[in-house]
């Protein structure tokens, strides 16, 4: 299964989420070989799992960046990009790394796929070779199965695939969303929150377009015509929720009605989702605070991070053992639905 961490409004925590989530199941299926593919150039995912900002994360990212060829998803690109209509042969190893070689916090179990700044460069004669037109040949599709191409030789090497998208719907992000088969949703309580779900179900689904001219061109509509399916979404999560976010808050109204938009879809389309009701699809994620500050600086999961007071880049920073065991209980209630 292949799980996409997406959201067009950048903010929403995202990353986060997509971090932990990998390293919480595969702690809890160790028997399973699980895959993380970063497919933004802030390749923010890779830093954490090669270290953090404490761990030398960033450095062991750009000596992954450095290999040649690039042991990232843009150095599998760059192989693309002559050969964009047909896969060539590559050597799949070349582009994965092994996070636990460098930080030992993540499970063994997991390997990457490095995110790379580079992506931006690329994106322009990508989306170029996507709108190219050849008789026979649908260029769009072709391109943006370049992900698809790259993980079907892998079909019996990994049981669990997590894909960090950009926070946009530029080509790459389209190439990634495209090999997903499920699509975990992150928004806050705000109401660029609520507009960004609304955003979402539009460029992925083609759903309330502003006017009819859109849809020929519509991702929903160019992966039908492909005959390829969509990633349904599997789960919405409210993540950074606080105590002030109650029932009579502003905040607590802007998730309401975020809910009421949600129900409204499944009601109107049940097929772009897994599940059939709000409890079995929506997590509350209550803000990870300074915890949240601290493991990720270490590049470190919440359930192996100690509590105490603990140096990070120099400071001693308190992190409190029940707001610990409330962040465990948060992912653990994520991943429970993976």
């Amino acid at each position: 299964m292949h799980y996409a961490f997406w959201n067009n409004k950048g903010g929403t925590g995202k990353t986060s989420l997509c971090f932990e989530s990998i390293c919480f199941y595969a702690n809890d299926h160790p028997e399973k070989r699980v895959l993380a593919i970063d497919v933004c150039p802030q390749a923010n995912l890779s830093e954490l799992l090669l270290g953090g900002l404490t761990n030398s994360g960033s450095t062991n990212l750009l000596a992954r960046q450095g290999e040649m060829p690039r042991a990232t998803i843009a150095g599998y690109f760059q192989e693309r990009l002559p050969s964009p209509y047909s896969m060539p042969a590559v050597t799949h190893q070349d582009f994965i790394t092994r996070p636990h070689d460098y930080n030992v916090a993540v499970p063994e179990n997991v390997e990457l796929i490095c995110g790379d700044p580079l992506l931006e460069l690329q994106s322009n004669a990508i989306s170029t070779l996507a709108n190219t037109r050849i008789p026979g040949t649908d260029a769009w599709y072709a391109v943006v199965r370049w992900l698809k191409d790259f993980l079907e030789p892998l079909a019996d090497d990994y049981d669990t695939i997590f894909i960090d998208a950009n926070p946009s719907f530029s080509i790459y992000t389209q190439i990634a969303l495209a090999a997903a088969h499920r699509l975990v949703l992150p928004v806050m309580a705000d109401d660029s929150s609520r507009r960004a779900v609304q955003n979402a179900f539009s460029l992925i689904y083609g759903l309330k377009l502003p006017s009819p001219i859109y849809a020929e061109y519509a991702f929903a509509t160019r992966l039908g015509e492909a005959g390829a399916e969509l990633p349904k979404v599997h789960v919405i999560a409210k993540n950074r929720l606080t105590q002030y976010m109650g029932p009579a808050s502003a905040y607590g109204a802007v998730l309401r009605s975020i809910d009421h938009d949600v129900a409204g879809l499944l009601r109107s389309h049940p097929e772009h989702f897994t599940f059939s009701t709000m409890d079995t699809g929506v997590v509350n994620i209550r803000d990870f605070q300074t915890t949240g500050v601290v493991a990720f600086a270490r590049g470190c999961p919440f359930y192996s991070l100690r509590s105490g007071r603990l140096d990070v880049m120099g400071q001693r920073i308190q992190v409190n053992e029940p707001y610990r065991k409330d962040c465990v209980r948060a992912m653990e209630g994520l991943v429970t639905k993976l």
